[in-house]
Parts: C-alpha cells; structure tokens; sequence
C-alpha cells in the first residue's frame, strides 16, 4: 500500500503504547513486526517512534501508574481539538487531558466515553498519523469493548459524527463505525471487562506470528480464531499490554 499523507477527519489515525519498560517493549516490537525504534530525547517525553521501512507506523512512550497498566492508545483525528472537546461532557463522557500542543506537530487531547474507555483526539500540524496501515506489520483497526453498546454508539456519534451498524459476525455480534460511507472502527458488547478501546495489526501469517510473539516474551490469551474478516488472536506483550493480530481474508 502507498504511504498514507494524511487522515481524513473522524479517521482512527495513529496509536501507541504507554509501557512499563520501553526497552523490553522495543525489543517485542521490532522482533515481532520487523519494526525499528527511535527514542527522542526529554524534550518530547522519551518518546519512541515506531517505524516499517522508515515510515512512521506508531509510538511508544514511559508509562507511569498514573496511566493505569500498560495498554495500547487510539487517536482519531479532528479537525479542531478544541471543538471536539467541547461535545464530550454534553454527551454523557468526560475530558481527562484537555487540549494541549504536542512540539510544534499537533494538539491533542484525551476523552472518557460514559462506561469508561478512552480515546485520544489528534488535530494534525504536521504529523499526520500513521503513514503505513493495512499492510502486513501495520495498524489495521480500532475495536471497543464497552459494557454498553447503545450508549457508545450515541456518545461517538455525538463527539465524532460516526454512524453504526450492528450486525452476526461468526459467533458474535459486531458493530461497525461509520464516518461517511467509511468503516473506520468497531465495536464489542462484553460485561465484566474493564471498557477500553483495542487494537489490531494485520499479518502475513495469524499462526507465524502467534508462535513468533510466544517465543519474545508474549502470550496468546486464546487460540486464533477464523472469521469472516480473517484469522485473528488476542495477544499479551511482556508488560501485559493487550493487542490483536489478524490475518485478514483475501477480497473476494
């Protein structure tokens, strides 16, 4: 796939990963994915770029018990953070980090949907996001798991003008986000999980990279399961940060 130069608003457009060991994380990574890291010095956080090939595809950052345990972020970009915000205490959430400029290349802010899972907002001023997706070793989709799907559902459509579609995947029942004609995210009803939002990279091999990550450090919460989309897992890396892989079926 072409190098993406930006992300339409209301696009989940870049992730990252609050660690409790950057090195460890690093070297997960990079062995897993075929990655290289760059860790940028105190004035923009120790923060660790993530890149394929010398394209930017993710980041991540020191992690502090202020962040909780060490979990993947999703940020969607807007066209005006600061507007953004301003929707999300009217429709049921709360801001958790109001806007603020990242250097010279963004501004940001953090929200909490009404049962508890959070997600980033990105207005771009220079860095666009991710400039590899949907490509083997890459970011390929935002799922949340909520406690409540009708609420979520009526929260980002408030904050971020998403649609929804519930419809039977395989065994589940599966929502898709809309912004416009596009699919951009997901959605999962399941009790007694903490909500948050989730993430997935594409593969080449579900199985491969399965055994790959069980070798570096990680873990596989359940077997690969097939689907529709494609092959898919839930994996651990070794700080218990929880990500899925998914070898996605050939079009057709």
């Amino acid at each position: 796939m072409p190098e993406v130069t930006e992300h339409a608003p209301g696009t989940p457009s870049w992730i990252d990963l609050a660690t409790s060991d950057v090195e460890s994380a690093k070297a997960f990574y990079t062995g897993l994915f075929g990655w290289e890291g760059e860790t940028m010095g105190e004035e923009a956080g120790f923060y660790t770029m993530l890149r394929k090939g010398g394209k930017d595809v993710a980041g991540l950052y020191p992690g502090g018990s202020e962040y909780g345990p060490p979990h993947w972020n999703t940020y969607v970009t807007v066209a005006d953070v600061d507007s953004t915000v301003d929707k999300a205490e009217p429709a049921g959430g709360a801001v958790m980090a109001p806007p603020f400029d990242v250097l010279d290349v963004g501004r940001m802010a953090v929200v909490q949907d009404p049962a508890g899972a959070m997600i980033a907002l990105w207005e771009s001023r220079g860095h666009a996001g991710a400039r590899l997706v949907n490509e083997p070793g890459t970011f390929c989709w935002s799922e949340l798991i909520t406690t409540d799907r009708e609420r979520a559902a009526s929260f980002y459509g408030a904050l971020l003008g998403w649609s929804s579609r519930t419809d039977s995947m395989g065994p589940f029942t599966y929502t898709e986000f809309k912004n416009g004609e596009s699919s951009v995210a997901g959605m999962m009803e399941m009790a007694g999980i903490p909500p948050y939002w989730g993430v997935y990279f594409a593969v080449d091999d579900a199985d491969a990279t399965i055994a790959r990550a069980t070798e570096l450090g990680g873990t596989c919460m359940r077997p690969a399961m097939d689907l529709p989309v494609g092959r898919f897992a839930p994996l651990t890396d070794p700080q218990g940060a929880v990500f899925s892989i998914i070898e996605l079926a050939a079009p057709g």
